[in-house]
């Protein structure tokens, strides 16, 4: 008997059909004898349409100001996981099983104050560990929580996955199931590259950063977490039958084990290619090379929330001036622009340039720790094919290279080749 937790996605419960084979996934589990809590989404598309409401409100009502109360907006938008979390126990009460919904507060997942986007604080999962100890499967409303002014609070887009590992850590499940439209974890985007290869295991670390590069199998914070707390999770497929040979299985089910690299005997060089498309360029040409100028730079970017990713600098020839050059998401870019425009004075460049249409393509791998050549091999092969490197930051399992957007397919299927991840 292992204590799991089950989190299923706005594709997987989409209508009544969905939810009752999200049922039937459930049931298996509790059939093999396993202590089982749910978390889902809400269905497919209706989170959209609720934010979408509540941004028309304002408008309909005649108001002058666009703005809204936050705490109000997690109250609209908490209540398409509330729903689903109730269809679902109906569905498993018909089933003969003993199933009770949970909404965030009930439990309560606790939260700071940041309503939208509110980072989980605390979890007491002791009343669920019994409910489960009785037989009873814990179905919970993801994405919400009680902030600390118990009000409802939201944890942000892709916030149930988060809700799944936080909650797997608080009842010390064995494992944690996420179930998705995907059937695990690939060495890069199938639809770019058909030869990708499904992943039997990536390590916590990995993961994160194919996650923070583009991979949308996995929210970033729930990969944070389950590394933090040790939680095993699988990605796996909603859509395979639920009765199908395997599917039960503890200790390897179908999908891909996200884990620590201890667990993992053959360690590959690397391991996927990500990308994240849609980013820009900034430079700042002919800055005051002086203490305090990069602080002076990027310090307002983040005071407006905005996330810098590759830096890039060059100095003069006598040390007296430099360029800096760094990437953000092109729909920061103006918003960028007006703060920098902002601090010019206190910076003292000359002129600010910036381009667009560009991606960020990614080589991740642990065991880039311990070889050599690994980055040359990959510039090497980008010349080949006539592809130009605009900027490269690199860490101990990652090589981030920024190129033209019309090159990225080409660029991931040569990396993912010549890396033999096709051929594996």
């Amino acid at each position: 008997m292992a204590r799991i937790v089950m989190k299923f996605g706005g594709t997987s419960v989409a209508d009544l059909d969905r939810i009752h084979n999200v049922a039937r996934h459930v049931k298996r589990e509790v059939d093999a004898g396993h202590e089982v809590a749910v978390v889902v989404s809400a269905m497919s598309g209706k989170t959209n349409e609720l934010v979408g409401w509540v941004h028309g409100m304002p408008k309909a009502t005649g108001a002058s100001s666009p703005f809204y109360d936050a705490r109000e907006y997690d109250t609209i938008v908490a209540s398409g996981e509330q729903v689903t979390s109730g269809l679902l126990a109906i569905a498993l009460q018909s089933m003969g099983i003993n199933a009770r919904s949970w909404q965030g507060w009930q439990i309560p997942i606790k939260t700071d104050n940041a309503h939208g986007a509110a980072r989980i604080l605390d979890i007491n999962g002791e009343e669920i560990i019994r409910r489960m100890g009785e037989g009873q499967v814990a179905v919970v409303a993801g994405f919400q929580g009680i902030g600390p002014d118990n009000r409802v609070a939201t944890l942000g887009r892709g916030g149930s996955d988060t809700s799944a590992v936080a909650i797997a850590a608080a009842v010390k499940a064995d494992r944690c199931d996420i179930y998705t439209d995907v059937d695990g974890v690939y060495t890069t985007d199938p639809r770019i590259e058909p030869k990708a290869r499904r992943l039997k295991k990536i390590a916590f670390e990995e993961m994160l950063e194919m996650a923070s590069l583009g991979a949308k199998v996995l929210q970033v914070r729930s990969v944070e977490l389950a590394m933090v707390h040790k939680v095993r999770t699988f990605v796996r497929s909603s859509f395979e039958d639920p009765d199908a040979p395997g599917m039960g299985d503890l200790l390897n089910p179908p999908g891909t084990l996200i884990c620590d690299e201890e667990e993992i005997v053959e360690q590959e060089v690397v391991t996927g290619i990500a990308y994240a498309k849609d980013e820009a360029q900034i430079s700042l040409r002919r800055v005051a090379d002086r203490p305090g100028v990069s602080a002076a730079i990027f310090g307002p970017l983040a005071e407006a929330h905005i996330n810098v990713d590759m830096i890039v600098q060059n100095i003069s020839e006598d040390g007296s001036k430099t360029d800096m050059t760094f990437t953000v998401p092109y729909g920061d870019v103006e918003k960028s622009l007006k703060v920098l425009e902002g601090a010019k004075e206190k910076v003292g460049f000359d002129v600010i340039q910036h381009e667009t249409g560009l991606v960020k393509v990614s080589v991740i791998g642990i065991g880039m720790r311990s070889h050599a050549g690994v980055a040359a091999s990959a510039f090497r092969a980008l010349a080949d094919k006539g592809i130009n490197i605009k900027a490269i930051t690199t860490s101990e399992i990652k090589i981030s290279i920024l190129i033209d957007g019309p090159y990225a397919e080409l660029a991931v299927r040569t990396l993912h080749s010549v890396y033999g991840l096709d051929k594996k």
